[in-house]
């Protein structure tokens, strides 16, 4: 996961800090030339860190924190506070007009960034806000580019418009307006072809699509896991075509997040999204004041309970609330819970945004994956009879179960076990059971409160 190691850094830092009753001006010092280091090493532009060490500096040294009774957290606060300026303090959202005019968004983007797929994905999440959306295969050059488009288009429910790879891109463009406007389209996406890297003529290209549609969002797409060229990029592109946004890809990966930290300061314009993964549904909007608290091990509650609101079947989960409170909790509803687990991008996932357990991440996570997978297994060896009723459970079927999954006998006695176990705390407690007062929280996700076995 992006700032990964920043944030070990900067939470190691501030453990320190946090530790002293008093700090001096020589402590905020030191303290802030280890975040320095730690803001270099993720890739940070240098002219950035410097400016952002200034403002923490000039702002952590007066008396208002040194005299304060907790100054360990007020310096916190300021570098949050900080983070956030730097990252563009508001959210951003793609501008578009009237849902009664046609909005031009051009997609722009060197290749093997994730244009394309993104660009279907900023389709869906339009389409969901009640746009009708047009994709456009306007990269004529890369081998099976129109393919992909469409068959993300497929994916997404969103119509593509293409006229082969022997029409130039303008053309095409203004082929898609008279379709789109034919057919009460009200969002044309334009996907433009990609290079290797900028070169005069890819920028020629957009720039004559700029002037012969009107485009109304330019939007650059760059792979954070390049650093500090895919901030180079974006300047060019701003420089050069004009810009009104940035849409960050692959901020899963290991990557060490500085572009992230650095794109406004030197571009001036916003981060609108970020990719946290391959699937379509795998694009969140890029909330400056969320990833400076996931920065600084503060958690992102709020993205956990957005992403259970739309990874969770709301239905599904008042099913299985009713289900607790009768103690009719089958393996068939724990399966469901885990692959709800899964959808929210797995435990990593989930304990990176809550508040405290970032430096947990590498305890027990990977093998609480692991541990999952197995439980998983196991329960997909059972027949459906023993998993809608697991009283049935006796040795000859645990054996049979633990040839299927591949695991020992013993791990399939302490499933069953743990199950009961949590059945019976169930029974007991009813009134600790929340899964279905609040829609979209973890309750809602996990169907109550209970533990897993695993």
């Amino acid at each position: 996961m992006a700032f990964e190691s920043l944030a070990d850094k900067l939470q190691n830092v501030f453990k320190n800090l946090k530790g002293k009753g008093r700090l001096t001006e020589a402590d905020v010092k030191a303290a802030l030339k280890e975040v320095k280091m730690a803001l270099l090493e993720a890739d940070v532009s240098f002219k950035v860190v410097k400016q952002f060490i200034k403002a923490v500096q000039d702002r952590a040294v007066g008396e208002d924190v040194l005299g304060s009774l907790t100054p360990g957290q007020m310096v916190i606060k300021i570098v949050n506070e900080e983070l956030v300026t730097l990252m563009g303090s508001e959210t951003t959202e793609i501008a578009l007009k009237s849902p009664n005019e046609i909005t031009v968004i051009m997609m722009a983007g060197l290749q093997g960034a994730g244009k394309t797929t993104t660009t279907a994905k900023i389709a869906g999440k339009l389409k969901a806000k009640g746009r009708k959306p047009l994709l456009v295969a306007c990269d004529i050059y890369r081998p099976a580019a129109i393919r992909q488009l469409e068959i993300n288009g497929e994916k997404q429910g969103v119509p593509v418009f293409s006229m082969g790879d022997k029409h130039k891109p303008v053309n095409i463009a203004k082929g898609a307006m008279e379709h789109a406007a034919k057919n009460g389209m009200n969002v044309v996406i334009l996907d433009t072809a990609g290079r290797l890297h900028v070169d005069e003529d890819m920028m020629n290209e957009l720039i004559e699509l700029k002037a012969s549609l009107a485009v109304d969002q330019t939007i650059l797409v760059v792979d954070a896991m390049t650093g500090q060229d895919a901030v180079n990029v974006a300047g060019m592109f701003q420089e050069k075509v004009g810009i009104d946004g940035v849409i960050l890809t692959k901020l899963d990966g290991d990557t060490r997040g500085g572009a992230a930290l650095s794109i406004r300061s030197v571009t001036g314009k916003p981060i609108l999204y970020i990719g946290m993964g391959e699937k379509l549904s795998d694009l969140e909007q890029f909330y400056p004041d969320r990833m400076a608290s996931r920065i600084l091990g503060m958690g992102d509650i709020l993205s956990l309970i957005e992403k259970a609101e739309a990874e969770v079947d709301q239905e599904k989960a008042r099913e299985l609330s009713q289900k607790i409170r009768k103690a009719e909790f089958d393996y068939n509803d724990f399966l469901d819970q885990m692959n709800q687990i899964k959808k929210m991008g797995g435990m990593a996932s989930i304990m990176s945004m809550m508040p405290g357990m970032g430096q947990l991440k590498d305890l027990d996570t990977d093998e609480n994956e692991k541990n999952m997978a197995r439980v998983e297994a196991i329960i997909l060896s059972m027949t459906p009879a023993e998993r809608a009723n697991p009283s049935l459970m006796n040795l000859s079927r645990k054996q049979r179960i633990a040839r299927g999954s591949g695991v020992d006998i013993s791990e399939v006695n302490r499933l069953v076990k743990q199950f009961d176990q949590m059945k019976k705390m169930m029974k007991q407690l009813p009134g600790m059971m929340g899964g279905g007062r609040r829609k979209g929280g973890l309750g809602g996700l996990m169907g109550g409160k209970f533990k897993l076995p695993f």
